[in-house]
């Protein structure tokens, strides 16, 4: 299945090439990605949109604003206003407590590094048993999802803001792409495509062992995959699939119905990329008590099997009302492994990707069979709300038939 890799770059260019970020940072958000300052406190009531991916222990995710877990506050419904909640104390954002996360997973490619893994999103606000939602930098009005919503990579050597990226987030799952290169005619949207909305981690970002990847972390070097919903072909022509939708739009007066998209699901990606050089760690850890939510000491990363200090200052902030005088724990942000074996992840490719009818798969698929589910829109997701039905149906147009 690794014959395909070389084909991709002979896709046709099928966006208009972008990879650092042209969209204004949130009013929200800092105007860099940095680390809390030892003194300072975490905000627990930030508003900042603002999230990052650097490694296995140093990444956001997206979360409610809102802690309480109510209904109303399910991801489809709150996309547009998501905030950020780190690993690390940093980007002025909220944290994630620590034991919250249960897998994670970094890979670094040619063309994007990503994250995946399983966690207790109600830790973070996520509504117990929420199916979630697919976030990214465009949204209905082209303004975010969430509205003011920008990330940022040091991978290359330095903190980048990035164009094109996608996140799904669940209660119990979560994944984030961003795409950081372009190969050939593989542009940055196109490896960050964000319309499959309800096809879930697995397929989107071509994991075969999602299912099987829980209580475990890693870091690791891979392949590109081909881009989400795109099977390239030995001739140098490929396949296209979309996910089928039904809408209603109106002209004239008249209200009339449209469809998109294929009625099968294909059973797999193109093929799953191959990785290499993994580093295994035992856990992550933030070193921040959430009791007072003080920073007292320089935060450090997991890089390459070893553990690196980061870069922070230091200033002087007065308790938050609230906060408990209680000891902060220090602790580094996980202990890494003896395990430091190379491995390759692309087998048989016989793994098949299913559509759960949300934007992430549930644990109760989690035995590894994940045979192909039914194609069941999430109404919740403001994504799907496609306000140019028509031009969906032009861009759709000319699909050719699924491997």
């Amino acid at each position: 299945m690794y014959q395909f890799i070389p084909l991709l770059a002979l896709l046709p260019s099928l966006a208009q090439a972008q990879v650092t970020a042209t969209f204004p940072n949130g009013p929200t958000n800092p105007d860099r990605p940095e680390f809390y300052p030892i003194g300072s406190y975490v905000n627990s009531t930030s508003e900042s949109r603002l999230i990052t991916l650097n490694g296995v222990d140093d990444f956001c995710l997206w979360g409610p604003p809102d802690q309480s877990g109510a209904a109303e506050n399910e991801i489809g419904n709150v996309e547009p206003i998501v905030v950020a909640y780190c690993t690390k104390p940093r980007n002025g954002a909220r944290l994630i407590p620590d034991g919250a996360i249960t897998a994670a997973h970094f890979i670094k490619t040619p063309n994007y590094v990503q994250i995946y893994g399983f966690w207790d999103g109600t830790k973070v606000g996520i509504v117990d048993g929420d199916a979630g939602g697919e976030l990214d930098p465009h949204g209905a009005e082209n303004l975010g999802n969430p509205i003011g919503g920008n990330v940022t990579s040091n991978v290359g050597g330095s903190d980048v803001f990035y164009e094109e990226w996608m996140s799904f987030i669940s209660y119990d799952q979560f994944c984030l792409r961003v795409c950081t290169a372009e190969t050939g005619n593989v542009t940055a949207a196109l490896q960050c495509e964000h319309e499959l909305d309800i096809m879930g981690c697995q397929f989107v970002m071509a994991i075969e062992d999602f299912y099987q990847s829980n209580n475990t972390f890693t870091e690791c070097e891979g392949e590109s995959a081909a881009p989400p919903g795109l099977y390239p072909q030995p001739d140098g022509s490929y396949s296209t699939f979309r996910q089928r939708y039904t809408g209603t739009y109106t002209a004239d007066g008249t209200v009339g119905m449209f469809t998109v998209g294929q009625t099968v699901t294909p059973s797999s990606v193109a093929f799953y990329p191959a990785t290499s050089n993994c580093k295994t760690y035992s856990t992550i850890s933030n070193g921040i008590n959430t009791s007072d939510w003080a920073v007292t000491a320089t935060p450090s990363v997991l890089v390459g099997g070893s553990t690196q200090a980061g870069s922070v200052g230091t200033t002087s902030q007065s308790r938050p009302s609230g906060a408990s005088a209680a000891a902060s724990t220090s602790g580094a942000s996980g202990s890494a492994s003896a395990s430091a074996s190379a491995s390759r992840s692309g087998a048989s490719g016989s793994t098949s990707a299913s559509a759960s009818g949300s934007s992430t798969q549930s644990n109760a698929n989690a035995s590894g069979s994940n045979s192909a589910a039914k194609l069941t829109v999430n109404t919740g997701s403001t994504n799907l709300l496609l306000g140019a039905g028509v031009a969906v149906v032009g861009m759709l147009v000319g699909a050719v038939s699924l491997l």
